[in-house]
C-alpha cells in the first residue's frame, strides 16, 4: 500500500490537483485502486506538471502540499471503504469516467 502511494506521488494534459493524505479523516474522498479497468468509476492518468491541471476529467497532478490541491484523497485498503474506485491508465487518452454519477465527488 505504501509503495502504491509513493508511486502516485511521483506520477507521469489537463488534470485535477490532488493531495494524498495520511489519515482517512483528513480526506475529501476515499479511493480504492482496482485491478481492472472495467471495475473503476474513474480511469486516472497521472500528469507530470502542475500547470497541466484543470478539469475533472481523470487527469491528475499530485501536489506536494495539501493547500496546493483541489481535493485531498486517502487510499483505502478495501473496496467497500471507498467513495470512488479508480484505475491508473498508461495513456492520457484513456483517462475518463466510467461512472458519471460519481463525478460530483471531485468537484
Amino acid at each position: 500500500m505504501i509503495f502504491t502511494v509513493m508511486l502516485l506521488a511521483f506520477g507521469n494534459s489537463k488534470a485535477q490537483k490532488v493531495f494524498s493524505v495520511d489519515y482517512e479523516n483528513q480526506a475529501d474522498v476515499k479511493i480504492y485502486v482496482v485491478k481492472y479497468e472495467n471495475q473503476a468509476d474513474l480511469k486516472v492518468f497521472k500528469v507530470k506538471y502542475e500547470n497541466q491541471a484543470g478539469d475533472n476529467d481523470g487527469k491528475w497532478f499530485f501536489t506536494e502540499y495539501a493547500n496546493q490541491s483541489k481535493k485531498k484523497v486517502f487510499f483505502v485498503d478495501y473496496e467497500n471503504q471507498a467513495d470512488l474506485k479508480i484505475f491508473f491508465v498508461d495513456y492520457e487518452n484513456q483517462a475518463g469516467w466510467n461512472t458519471a454519477s460519481k463525478k460530483w465527488l471531485l468537484y
